[in-house]
């Protein structure tokens, strides 16, 4: 009997016993900080999601470090005996973890906007120099490649608009970068152009003060081309009467040189021949003395120097015509006129009135005030 009543006592001691083992097992087992790892992956990947990793790109690398550092710590401690792990290293890396996250993210959020409003103040100033290249350069004779390049420079502008207004800040500072370069390039080259070309500006001056002197003293009429503004302008006594829109040679800038190079010269010259009918392939036509004796003296000098070929022949046939209103730079170095603004400066001119061809009438100064 007492032998039964020990072992009864025993087999209780340990029905008790062992789940309080147990508890005790699990209650001093080290737990894994599995909420905080998860709490900082979410932070990088929200970051992530902002941009963080290029515009908060050393906080983002930072964050993803303590992470991977928090993971191969967990690793290693998971290789130690249950008892002996220790997650206190995982939790304070994850910790950090998390803190750069969040801090990248707000960083990034902060940057993104201020991209925003410079990417938005690029595209205002672009679309400003595209307005001054259209109105300044829309006739200007510029090179294919210049054109061209241009061209690509307006397209990539309005495709960063587009990234723009799509959120994709990175692409549209790219796009921008490449049309600010194109366009910017593109713009200085033919502006140097233009300014090498206003040099002779105080020659062509020379010539309409002249020819409106000369209108004012014989009391007769006189006709000035100014190539930039594509303007035919008729003066009577000195004052300006008339004023026709104008088309002129494809390779209108700087003076004639030589035959087939698509300029109208610049000069003083007369009305040599008025044509109309059949001798004429325009609607009428006013020829011109071109070249005159300036045009000789300096062709010939040019031959003599080298700077013209041998095989060079000066042009001729210059003329004021119909057969105009086509809205582009279409002769071969001559002024073409609508047929019904012909009609009109072919009644007034004669045989000897004056025509002074001139780059501009105003210097390049008032002209990108206007």
């Amino acid at each position: 009997m007492r032998k039964l009543r020990k072992e009864v006592l025993i087999f209780s001691f340990t029905a008790v016993s062992i789940p309080l083992v147990v508890i005790l097992l699990i209650h001093f087992t080290p737990v894994p900080p599995i909420d905080k790892v998860e709490y900082a992956r979410a932070a990088i990947s929200s970051a992530w999601k902002s941009k963080a990793d290029a515009f908060a790109n050393r906080l983002y690398t930072e964050a993803s470090i303590y992470y991977d550092s928090a993971m191969a710590n967990w690793q290693e401690e998971n290789r130690r005996f249950l008892y002996f792990r220790d997650y206190e290293k995982v939790a304070m890396f994850a910790d950090l973890s998390a803190k750069r996250a969040s801090e990248a993210s707000e960083n990034s959020n902060i940057s993104a906007s201020k991209l925003k409003i410079r990417l938005a103040q690029k595209i205002d100033s672009l679309n400003r120099l595209i307005f001054e290249i259209n109105d300044m350069f829309h006739t200007y004779p510029m090179t294919a490649e210049i054109r061209d390049r241009i061209s690509r420079g307006k397209l990539l502008l309005k495709e960063a608009e587009i990234a723009n207004s799509n959120r994709q800040y990175l692409l549209a500072n790219r796009k921008i970068s490449d049309a600010e370069y194109l366009l910017t390039a593109s713009y200085s080259n033919v502006n140097e152009n233009l300014k090498n070309y206003f040099k002779s500006y105080p020659d062509w001056k020379k010539w309409i003060d002249n020819t409106i002197s000369d209108s004012k003293k014989n009391r007769v009429y006189s006709i000035i081309i100014d190539k930039f503004s594509r303007k035919c302008l008729i003066y009577l006594n000195g004052i300006k009467k008339y004023e026709y829109e104008a088309e002129l040679g494809r390779n209108w800038v700087g003076d004639k040189r030589v035959r087939g190079d698509k300029a109208t010269p610049e000069g003083m010259y007369k009305i040599s021949k008025k044509m109309e009918g059949n001798k004429t392939k325009y609607h009428k036509a006013l020829l011109l003395n071109y070249p005159n004796e300036d045009d000789k003296k300096k062709f010939k000098s040019e031959l003599e120097n080298g700077s013209l070929p041998a095989s060079a022949t000066i042009g001729s046939m210059i003329e004021i015509h119909g057969n105009g209103g086509k809205g582009v730079d279409w002769t071969d170095g001559c002024i073409a006129l609508t047929d019904s603004d012909m009609d009109k400066v072919f009644g007034i001119a004669k045989v000897g009135t004056t025509v002074t061809i001139v780059g501009s009438m105003v210097d390049l100064k008032n002209i990108a005030k206007r």
